[in-house]
């Protein structure tokens, strides 16, 4: 067990804890994917673990050794972690590759090129090595601030939301070569998301917070097949939720069906079409059976009357 995080208690304002009694376990070489709403405590966890704030009772144990938080370090942070915050704190002035080599040693400046060349082609940023922060996107900033902390081969590396400023095209690069590269240098991370789908391929590990409360930790297959309740659901993608009195009415198995798992078909729930509309790699249909609206995927434009199953 690398992290082990016991009986956690922490609180902003004493009338209303944020975590209580709150448990969390990485193993070495693990991805854990931290999920949730804005607000629900995500990042306040990591900045908790990396020991930029103090908690009230509980224990954080690091590699065996009980970590204290602020008051345990000089300078806060623990040196065996690397954590990307939201705010990323580049050095203004120096360019994307001082930065990226910030914490690499000059004694063998041909490795070191060579560390920072390969760290910028994983995040994309090549071509702008000699650039300057202030001249950069919020998504190029976040991703030399990831390299950046790749650098030094951390034993875990935590990061707050790494895909919330990145264009589409770049996130899916992205995602791909930093997974591999975590996997292949045998790193453990934590990852921050409110958008389960950018990690579920990648994640050994789902952990869904909900106002403070850690209340699902299953792989990802058990947590995308059995969602504890309609917000981890929701964390998924779309998804149609169904009350009990539907479920009885429509003769369902589960409460929670994403739009692939409706099928069109020959016979079953007479259903209605509302609309349909190309979205790519499938048409996106809006259906009315028995006065609820459902979203089903289809391959091909759909209209009038249908049969849908369950």
């Amino acid at each position: 067990m690398l992290l082990e995080v016991k009986n956690l208690y922490f609180n902003y304002q004493a009338e209303k804890p944020l975590f209580q009694n709150l448990n969390l376990n990485v193993d070495k070489g693990q991805i854990i994917a931290l999920a949730g709403e804005s607000g629900c405590g995500k990042s306040t966890l990591l900045s908790l673990i990396y020991g930029l704030m103090d908690w009230q009772s509980g224990e954080i144990i690091f590699d065996g050794q009980k970590l204290l938080g602020p008051k345990g370090n000089l300078v806060p942070g623990e040196s065996q972690m690397k954590f990307v915050a939201q705010n990323y704190d580049l050095m203004p002035y120096g360019t994307v590759y001082d930065n990226v080599g910030k914490y690499i040693s000059n004694i063998h400046l041909k490795a070191k090129k060579e560390k920072v060349e390969e760290l910028l082609d994983i995040v994309g940023l090549s071509e702008f090595a000699q650039v300057i922060p202030k001249n950069l996107s919020g998504g190029q900033q976040q991703r030399v601030a990831i390299a950046r902390a790749l650098a030094i081969l951390p034993k875990m590396l935590l990061l707050d939301e790494p895909f919330s400023n990145l264009d589409f095209s770049r996130k899916f690069e992205l995602r791909e070569k930093l997974f591999n590269y975590v996997r292949q240098n045998n790193m453990s991370l934590l990852v921050s998301t409110h958008n389960l789908e950018e990690v579920l391929p990648w994640a050994d590990k789902i952990v869904v917070l909900q106002q403070g409360r850690l209340i699902q930790d299953d792989s990802p297959k058990e947590t995308y097949e059995n969602p504890y309740n309609d917000y981890v659901a929701k964390l998924l993608g779309e998804v149609n939720i169904f009350s009990d009195e539907e479920r009885s009415q429509l003769n369902l198995s589960k409460r929670h069906y994403f739009p692939h798992q409706i099928r069109v078909a020959e016979s079953g729930v007479e259903a209605t079409v509302l609309e349909s509309l190309f979205a790519g790699s499938h048409y996106r249909n809006n259906i009315a059976v028995n006065n609820k609206t459902i979203i089903v995927y289809s391959n091909q434009f759909l209209r009038g009357q249908i049969y849908i199953q369950f």
